[in-house]
C-alpha cells in the first residue's frame, strides 16, 4: 500500500494524480460553458487566490521540514528569500488573476503558453526532495498541488473561452517573456547584492545549475540572463505548433458551418 503512495514521474500514482486534475479541468470547462464571461474570469481568479494561499501554507510546512533541509543542505537549505513565487511557473499564480480580470490578451497568452509548459516540466522533472516520496507528505502535496493547479488554470484561460491563441499575439508574448525575465533577473541581482539571498537564481537567469539544455546555452553565451535568450528558439516553435492547431481547427469548423448555409441558399433559389 505504501508503494502506491510513492510519487515519481510516470508511475501509477503520477498518472492517478494527473487524471484527477485533468478531470477537474474537463468537468470545470463543461460546467462553465453556459456561464457569463464575468463568472468565468472570477472563477479562474478565485482559483489563483486559493492556489496562492496553498502555496504559502506549503512553504510554511517546507520551512519546518527537517528532511528537506538535510536534502538541500548543499545549496544552503531552506531560505524564505529563495522560496518566493518568482520561478517561471509560480509567477503565474500572480499573473493569471490580473490577466483574466483585466482582459489582458498578451498576459493571458503568456500565462497559457509559459504557465502550462513550465509547470508541466516541473511536474515531470521535480527538484530535490520531491521525487520518490509519498504524495501525502506536506511538501509533496504542496509542490504537486501548486504546479497542477497552475497547469489547469493556464489551460482554463483557453478552455473557458477567455483567450484564443493567434499568430499575431506571438511577437507580443515574446516581448512579455523578455520583460518579465529581465525584471526577475534584476530581483536576483538585488537579492545577491543586499546579501538577503546570495543564491538567488529565479528563472535560472544567473546560473543554469546543472540543467543540460541551459548549460549548453551558457557555454555558447556565458553571460547571466543573456544566455537564456536561445530558449526562445524552443518556445517559439512550441507556440507556433499550438497556435497552428487552433488555426486549423477553426478553419475546418468554419468550413463545416458554411456547408448547411450553402444548401439552404441553393434550396431557396429554386
Amino acid at each position: 500500500m505504501r508503494d502506491l503512495c510513492i510519487m515519481e514521474p510516470f508511475n501509477l500514482t503520477f498518472f492517478g494524480v494527473a487524471a484527477f486534475f485533468l478531470l477537474l479541468l474537463v468537468g470545470g470547462s463543461m460546467f462553465m460553458r453556459s456561464k457569463s464571461e464575468r463568472v468565468k474570469r472570477m472563477v479562474i481568479a478565485s482559483a489563483a487566490v486559493v492556489t496562492l494561499a496553498g502555496f504559502i501554507a506549503y512553504k510554511y510546512f517546507l520551512s519546518i521540514d527537517t528532511e528537506y533541509d538535510v536534502l538541500t543542505a548543499s545549496t544552503g537549505g531552506f531560505n524564505w528569500w529563495g522560496e518566493l513565487p518568482l520561478q517561471l511557473c509560480n509567477i503565474n499564480m500572480l499573473l493569471i488573476p490580473v490577466a483574466v480580470l483585466f482582459d489582458l490578451q498578451m498576459l493571458m497568452s503568456f500565462c497559457f503558453f509559459v504557465g502550462s509548459i513550465c509547470a508541466s516540466l516541473a511536474i515531470i522533472m521535480p527538484g530535490t526532495g520531491f521525487d520518490h516520496y509519498s504524495i501525502f507528505l506536506p511538501r509533496m502535496l504542496g509542490y504537486f498541488g501548486t504546479h497542477y493547479m497552475i497547469v489547469i488554470m493556464a489551460l482554463a484561460i483557453v478552455t473557458f473561452g477567455l483567450y484564443r491563441p493567434q499568430f499575431r499575439d506571438m511577437p507580443k508574448t515574446c516581448v512579455v517573456i523578455l520583460v518579465i525575465s529581465f525584471c526577475t533577473f534584476l530581483i536576483n541581482v538585488l537579492l545577491r547584492i543586499t546579501g538577503l539571498y546570495s543564491e538567488a537564481n529565479y528563472f535560472y537567469s544567473i546560473d543554469p545549475i546543472g540543467n543540460p539544455l541551459l548549460e549548453l546555452f551558457h557555454n555558447l553565451i556565458p553571460v547571466p540572463f543573456l544566455y537564456l535568450l536561445p530558449s526562445l528558439l524552443i518556445l517559439v516553435p512550441y507556440m507556433t505548433l499550438i497556435t497552428l492547431g487552433f488555426w486549423v481547427y477553426d478553419r475546418k469548423k468554419n468550413v463545416l458551418s458554411d456547408v448547411p448555409q450553402a444548401g439552404v441558399s441553393s434550396g431557396l433559389s429554386k
